[in-house]
């Protein structure tokens, strides 16, 4: 079983998508598990303070290094051999293909969703990886968190259903979009499916599939 272990400020922002539709079937059916480490828990003093301002001034808080650390030492006790990702703007930049890997890896995963400002730079002597979902700037890691989090947990064998599902949409081959698909009826208000569609010929419906495939930007 895979395990994913998220440390967030607002683990409250996770309920919805861990506990519905694909997340909800493979959790039940084992074959990941799914959990968020509240970093409030690890804060400072009767306020459990988990930021304070930047030395050398600026606006904004940053999240504090001893929270975040013992955050993490926490995860990496319940997983010991997981990965720990930190999201942010100026990670590597995820894509289809290192979700493939992370989901045929033999591990778990650590996210650290960071908050404010950012985060104590010397976290990172316990970050594995720093991602990106692209190039601009959200209020928190967790939407990065639940993406990422999504992508790699749809390839997990099992987790779809249907043998190909993953196979054939976009970006399986690192480049190629999804061809166009249509389902009943197979007219609606004058819009007609393709014929060849319709045929029955498998080559020719892979020679249409094919030609309206499109190259990724």
């Amino acid at each position: 079983m895979k395990k994913f272990q998220v440390i967030t400020l607002f683990p409250e922002m996770f309920t919805g998508v861990f506990e519905n539709s694909m997340m909800w079937k493979a959790q039940k059916d084992d074959i990941v598990k799914l959990e968020t480490v509240n970093l409030r828990d690890f804060g400072l003093g009767p306020r459990r303070t988990v930021d304070d301002t930047p030395y050398g001034g600026g606006d904004g808080m940053l999240l504090m290094i001893e929270p975040l650390w013992n955050a993490v030492k926490q995860a990496k006790e319940n997983d010991p051999t997981a990965k720990v990702l930190l999201m942010t703007p100026r990670g590597t930049r995820w894509k289809q293909s290192i979700a493939k890997t992370y989901a045929d890896m033999d591990q778990g995963y650590i996210f650290i969703c960071g908050r404010y400002e950012g985060y104590d730079e010397r976290i990172l002597e316990l970050v594995d990886e720093e991602i990106s979902v692209g190039d601009y700037v959200l209020t928190g890691g967790e939407l990065p968190a639940m993406t990422i989090i999504d992508s790699i947990v749809r390839l997990i064998p099992g987790v779809l259903g249907g043998e190909n599902s993953a196979a054939i949409e976009s970006f399986s081959d690192g480049e190629t979009l999804e061809f166009p698909q249509y389902t009943r009826p197979e007219e609606w208000n004058g819009r007609k499916v393709p014929d060849v569609l319709l045929s029955g010929n498998h080559a020719e419906i892979d020679k249409w599939r094919k030609k309206h495939s499109k190259k990724a930007v």
